[in-house]
């Protein structure tokens, strides 16, 4: 689908096809034909993005980086705090969401930094980069980009090693995953982390913080759609927080805004005055 926030500025995401849905969650494309920059907010999501630009030049900015253009192209990630992103006049872009370990399984041994450039190792030459940015650059069409971008990708995925696929099937919530998956493959705990870190680019631990985030921002999204009084001993319950404090930390921590700033934003957006 096609959002348009006023009639010259364009936004959707291109759905993953069949075979291809442990690699990328979605693609998005934005494309800016104001007069004016356009400025928007990407929430946190534990995953790295390839950013592809045509005309303009867009630029990020978060607290790591005030001010990071993106020329051609850039990857970003894992995508652990807000990052707020501005569409010049004439600006256009492609991301790609990689899922889960699939940055690992491109790059290989390539270092996973946070909210910052990633340079990728010998696996990928920077050549490549910009042979496949020069094919984007001569489609108009965006599926007929985003068809190019999968197939240029194929060559270079490795197969999912056996923890990290452990990783990723662990569903048994009443269990430590770190401690179980150790165990099963006779492994130490601290070498289970690491692996964890070096095939996400994030701990199990401050993964589980993120989705016990994304769980209060779930269910304060149906509260504010509902226009209810919300009970926030219930959000902490619910979401597994030991206290109000832990939970108010969390959103400082993730999107720099109060869970009351962020319901009260949220029932601006759903209950616009009239």
């Amino acid at each position: 689908m096609v959002e348009k926030t006023n009639s010259d500025y364009i936004n959707y995401r291109v759905a993953i096809p069949e075979g291809y849905e442990d690699v990328f969650t979605h693609f998005y494309y934005a494309k800016n034909e104001t007069s004016a920059t356009i400025t928007k907010k990407l929430i946190p999501s534990y995953q790295t993005i390839l950013i592809f630009s045509f005309g303009a030049k867009p630029y990020f900015t978060s607290k790591q980086n005030p001010y990071l253009e993106v020329d051609k192209y850039l990857m970003l990630g894992p995508m652990k705090h807000i990052i707020e992103y501005s569409l010049p006049p004439n600006a256009e872009m492609l991301l790609v969401n990689f899922k889960d370990d699939a940055f690992f399984r491109f790059f290989g041994n390539a270092t996973i930094a946070e909210d910052v450039p990633i340079v990728p190792n010998e696996s990928v030459k920077e050549d490549s980069f910009m042979l496949l940015w020069n094919e984007l650059n001569s489609l108009n069409n965006v599926q007929a980009r985003v068809d190019q971008i999968l197939k240029f990708s194929v060559p270079y995925f490795g197969n999912q090693t056996k923890i990290a696929e452990q990783i990723i099937n662990f569903k048994d919530q009443s269990l430590n995953p770190i401690k179980s998956i150790a165990s099963e493959n006779n492994q130490t705990e601290r070498n289970t982390q690491l692996n964890h870190q070096k095939h996400f680019g994030y701990s199990a631990k401050e993964y589980n913080r993120y989705l016990r985030f994304i769980k209060a921002i779930a269910l304060i999204d149906t509260i504010a759609f509902t226009n209810s009084k919300i009970d926030w001993f219930e959000v902490v319950t619910q979401c597994g927080y030991y206290d109000q404090s832990q939970l108010i930390n969390d959103f400082k921590h993730f999107i720099n805004l109060s869970p009351t700033k962020y319901l009260k934003f949220q029932q601006d957006i759903c209950n616009p005055k009239s």
